[in-house]
Order: structure tokens, then C-alpha cells, then sequence
């Protein structure tokens, strides 16, 4: 009663928060070299500022929109935190030294990029979690490339890279089902169609990431800080390959189809377990490890920098992030302000290639102002779904091109929940990581081509779209 009536979001009321938030981020990295936490959220309030004074919103009703927004995140944050203990046990037990361990007798400089690539993108098939792929290989192979002298970002990149490639394939993947949902497709038809433009991705980066690897052969191989290595690892863990049937069960847990939620928590049960049985550790110091992440003094810093992490409290910096992150995009959400950004984005979409171009920009945008890889699918997807039809293209080009950006450009944004994910689990610099991403860089690219030549554009008759979706 007495509410005022709502006037209609137009562009510059859209503008407005989007120019605040970027003068906002540009400020805090590039000149107060400050974190992003505070400006993204400052930028949400001016936001909300100016939906209830510029468009007669109601606080109740912004409110709403957040609330709404984070619960679509609650999901990430749980598994977060939850792979925080995971990380804490699986060092405390010796998953990780053990990994660490064998790897670096295995692995060569020459092939170690590749390599990484493609176990990364096997595990993340199998499991379909990009997240749990670098949480469990990923830092494995990290302290491996590390005992290689193979630079932390570089290493990085194949594991972002292979991870997301697995991801986008999985059809375990909760992106790879939402994405065909919105577009009006099917699963498997998705998937299928997706393999056009990520095999080709996938195969430059195998030989760029070979190219790259070879620079480290030889020279790069430092064996007296291998050796090390390897006896500051046996000296202070018991290395045994029993330990590594801890990360089989969990991912053959994934593979089972075991929820995420309790199957990482087991997870991390286990490794808790293993500590006790393998390590000699105590209860009360496995559930320090749980909350607080392992923390041991080997007498070599850099197997110290390595593994003196984990624990739930390592990742409540991310958890407050995302936070800040989704209640910026459930007030620009609720309030119309990401629709009507895309639907002007949408204006120039006059043939097939621009319409692709705009579909593959889109969620990058929405990435980079909302800061999560849902709403980049969600979005757009809605958006764009009738324009697909009226132009008689076939739901799955919509729904490839939500994943080719949405899915895959999200790691590559700081302050994203999945960049801020793989900052805080690989221990990586905001943006240093992201020229080595190159299977998430090449894949949008590869999409954006085949959208103006035509090449795997599959239409379809008008009415056929319309009974489909």
C-alpha cells in the first residue's frame, strides 16, 4: 500500500551501476591494489540505491532478488568450504605428499603440461566437477610442475584447462544440464554438439601446452631440489600407494552418482581416517586440520608453502566473495538491469554470425558484472531462446554457445565464484594464470568462427523449434 509505481529499467539506469561497478574494480586492483570484496559490494548498494530512487523498487522487493540469487550459490559455498577439509585431510594423510611424490618420479618437464591436461580433463569427465578436479589432482600436479621448475600459473592453465574441458563434457556436470534446459535441447544432443567446437579446442592446446613444456625439458629439471624434495616428503609422511585409493573411492563416488555434497564430505572423512591409520595422527589434531588446514614444518620451505594449507577457515575469503558477488547480480537480476543490458546487446544481432557473436559475449558480460557462471547461463539463455527460434536455428547452437563462454570463461574472471575457486584452491595471483588457460581462451573464439562461416550451424523448420522446446 502507498508503493509508487514501478517506472521501466531503461539502458541508462542499467549503465549506471555496471559504469559504477567497473570504475569501482579499476580502482581497487589497478590503484589501492586493495581485494574486490568491498567496491563489488558498495557497487551492489549504489545499485539498489538506484532501483528504489531512480525505478521505484522497494527494498522488500531487491531483497527478494538477493536472497533468491545466493540461494542459487549455496550449493557452491557448501562444496567450498567442504573441499577446504578435504584439502586439510588429504595432506594431513599423505594423499597429496604421496601424489606429489610419485609424481615427480614419473613426470618429465617435456611432457608434464600435456599430461596434466589431459588427466585433468579424464577426472573432470568422470566426476564432472571442474572444482573437485583441481581440489584433488589439481594440487597434486601443482606440487609436482612446482618440483619441476615449471612456474605455478603455467601449470595452472593446464589444469583450468583440461578441468573445464572435462566439465563441459560430463553429463554429470550441473552447467552442462543447465545449459541444454534453457535453449530447449537435450543432454546428450548438447553434448554431442559441443564436441565440434571443444575436440578442436582441446587438440591446439595439447600441442601449445607441448610447445610450451618443451622449454622446461633439460635444463628446467633441477633434480638436486627434486631429490629434495622427495626425501623432506619421506622424511616427514608415510608415502604409501594404499593412500591413493582415498581419491579413487570419492571420484568412483562421483561416477556412482553419490551427491557432491556428501560424497566430498566422505571425502574428507576418509582423509581424516587415512591421517590417523597412516600418519599416527590424533583426533582432536584431524579435526584442527578440518577447520584450521595442516600446518607442519618439514625444514624445507618450499614443500612447507606447498602443503601448509586447507581447512574450512582457508576458504571463507572465497565464501565472502561469492556473497558479495551474487547479491551485486540478484539486485542487477531482480531489478531488470542484466535483461535489458542483453536485449540491447541482442539489437544488432541481424544475421546468424552476429546472433552467435552477441550469444558468446553475452555471458562473458554477465560473468564479469554478475560474477557467476549460473546466472551467464541462465541469463542469456532466456534472452536469446526466441531469437534462436525466429531465425529457425536448432535449440543446441544456443545451448553450445551458453557453455563455450559461460561455462568456460568463468575461472578466467578474479572475482567470479569459479575464478576466485581456482585463485584460492591452485594458490594462484588474480589474472597471472589466465594467458596459460588456453582450451577456455581458443573455445569462444573456435564458436564465433563456426558462427559466421556457417560450419556446425544446424537449422531447423520454425515449427519443429517450437515443438522440441
Amino acid at each position: 500500500m502507498g508503493s509508487k509505481m514501478k517506472k521501466k529499467t531503461t539502458l541508462i539506469y542499467a549503465l549506471i551501476p555496471l559504469l559504477f561497478l567497473i570504475g569501482s574494480l579499476f580502482y581497487a586492483i589497478q590503484i589501492a591494489h586493495i581485494d574486490v570484496h568491498i567496491p563489488i559490494l558498495v557497487s551492489a548498494f549504489f545499485a539498489a540505491g538506484v532501483a528504489i530512487f531512480g525505478l521505484n523498487y522497494t527494498w522488500g522487493e531487491i531483497e527478494e532478488g538477493v536472497i533468491e540469487t545466493i540461494k542459487m550459490a549455496l550449493g557452491a559455498i557448501i562444496i567450498l568450504m567442504i573441499i577446504g577439509m578435504v584439502v586439510g585431510t588429504w595432506i594431513q594423510s599423505g594423499v597429496v605428499p604421496t601424489m606429489i611424490f610419485y609424481g615427480l618420479k614419473i613426470l618429465s618437464p617435456g611432457i608434464f603440461l600435456p599430461a596434466t591436461l589431459i588427466i585433468c580433463a579424464i577426472v573432470s569427465v568422470a566426476t564432472g566437477s571442474s572444482w573437485t578436479t583441481a581440489a584433488t589432482v589439481g594440487i597434486a600436479l601443482i606440487g609436482v610442475g612446482e618440483g619441476l621448475g615449471i612456474p605455478r600459473n603455467v601449470v595452472a592453465g593446464a589444469i583450468i584447462s583440461g578441468a573445464y574441458m572435462g566439465d563441459k563434457l560430463s553429463p554429470l556436470s550441473d552447467t552442462t544440464n543447465l545449459a541444454p534446459a534453457m535453449a530447449g535441447t537435450d543432454l546428450f544432443t548438447h553434448i554431442k554438439h559441443m564436441m565440434y567446437t571443444t575436440i578442436p579446442s582441446f587438440i591446439i592446446s595439447i600441442i601449445l601446452f607441448g610447445f610450451l613444456g618443451a622449454k622446461y625439458t633439460g635444463a628446467a629439471l633441477n633434480t638436486e631440489m627434486i631429490d629434495k624434495i622427495l626425501n623432506s616428503l619421506n622424511g616427514n609422511f608415510n608415502i604409501n600407494l594404499l593412500l591413493l585409493l582415498v581419491p579413487v573411492i570419492v571420484i568412483g563416488a562421483v561416477i556412482m552418482k553419490v551427491p557432491a555434497i556428501p560424497g566430498l564430505f566422505g571425502g574428507a572423512v576418509l582423509g581424516g581416517i587415512a591421517a590417523i591409520i597412516f600418519q599416527g595422527a590424533s583426533l582432536g589434531s584431524v579435526f584442527s586440520t578440518l577447520h584450521y588446514g595442516y600446518a607442519g614444518e618439514s625444514g624445507l620451505a618450499m614443500v612447507d608453502n606447498l602443503l601448509n594449507r586447507g581447512g574450512l577457515d582457508s576458504m571463507m575469503w572465497t565464501v565472502s566473495l561469492i556473497i558479495c558477488a551474487m547479491i551485486l547480480g540478484g539486485i542487477m537480476e531482480k531489478t531488470q538491469m542484466l535483461e535489458i543490458l542483453a536485449m540491447k546487446i541482442l539489437s544488432v544481432a541481424h544475421t546468424t554470425g552476429n546472433l552467435i557473436l552477441v550469444t558468446i559475449l553475452t555471458p562473458i558480460f554477465v560473468n564479469a558484472v554478475a560474477g557467476d557462471q549460473y546466472l551467464a547461463i541462465v541469463v542469456p539463455g532466456r534472452m536469446f531462446k526466441g531469437a534462436y527460434e525466429q531465425k529457425g536455428l536448432h535449440p543446441k547452437n544456443l545451448s553450445r554457445s551458453l557453455e563455450d563462454a559461460g561455462t568456460l570463461t568463468s575461472p578466467l574472471i578474479p572475482w567470479n565464484t569459479c575464478g576466485a575457486y581456482m585463485i584460492a584452491t591452485l594458490g594462484l595471483a588474480p589474472w597471472t594464470y589466465v594467458p596459460y588457460c588456453f582450451l577456455n581462451l581458443i573455445n569462444p573464439i573456435i564458436a564465433i568462427i563456426y558462427g559466421y562461416t556457417g560450419f556446425t550451424i544446424e537449422k531447423i523448420d520454425k515449427e519443429k523449434v517450437k515443438a522440441e522446446a
